[in-house]
């Protein structure tokens, strides 16, 4: 039977953090808790600790919990943060570094961070460019391991945030992901569940360093997730 682990998970009310949620129903091998700014809908079944607490309050939730590993789904869009520059990195880079910098002074040994294809610090994309410092940034503070995914574009059902191009997308993602091959393939649509079950199968790897996955590793990471029952 493999270790259980607890996990901590930042970002619960959002697509991916909801997908983690669900994927810990009847799980024994995770104790998973959760942070976030508002109360969030639990699944059905689930057994877990959601703590409700403003940002300067998550890191003595993280000191309280102590988990051995943390999966960072926090992040807003270009147009939830009125396309404001500072608002977006508000989120997407200060809130992100604030939880990484106290999981890293409560001795969390694993991060996994859910990052974009195409995250690098020098693209003339401001989202981009702001993912790649982060990526960046979580490098230098030395976790004893380091997950970064890098999803394409996700399928899955937002709440009242998808932008019309967004949607278009996902409704062409059948199609367009049998065109992109080489080194296009990172920029395949990829489903929320499966982003999910891979960063809970990464976060249980004790192997030391740092990774990066792109939809592939992704898409292989989530096949070595345990299946209900199998421990």
């Amino acid at each position: 039977m493999s270790e259980t682990i607890r996990i901590l998970l930042v970002g619960a009310t959002g697509l991916i953090g909801g997908k983690v949620m669900e994927a810990c129903v009847g799980r024994e091998d995770v104790r998973l808790s959760a942070i976030a700014r508002r109360e969030a809908p639990l699944p059905q079944g689930i057994r877990m600790e959601l703590f409700v607490a403003e940002p300067s309050k998550w890191g003595e939730v993280i000191e309280a919990v102590r988990p051995k590993a943390m999966i960072c789904a926090l992040g807003t869009t270009w147009k939830k943060s009125g396309e404001d520059e500072a608002a977006f990195r508000a989120v997407d880079q200060d809130l992100v570094m604030a939880v990484a910098e106290a999981a890293k002074r409560h001795d969390v040994e694993r991060f996994v961070h859910v990052s974009s294809t195409g995250a690098a610090i020098a693209s003339k994309n401001f989202y981009l460019k702001v993912k790649g410092e982060v990526e960046r940034d979580l490098t230098k503070l030395r976790f004893g391991r380091l997950d970064i995914l890098r999803p394409g574009l996700l399928r899955g059902q937002r709440d009242n945030d998808r932008r019309p191009g967004e949607r278009i997308g996902i409704a062409m993602a059948p199609v367009m992901n049998l065109m992109l091959h080489g080194q296009y393939r990172q920029y395949r649509a990829i489903r929320a569940e499966t982003v999910a079950d891979a960063a809970l199968a990464l976060a249980k790897r004790a192997a030391r360093g740092r990774f990066i996955h792109d939809n592939d590793a992704i898409e292989r990471a989530a096949k070595t997730l345990p299946q209900i029952g199998e421990g």
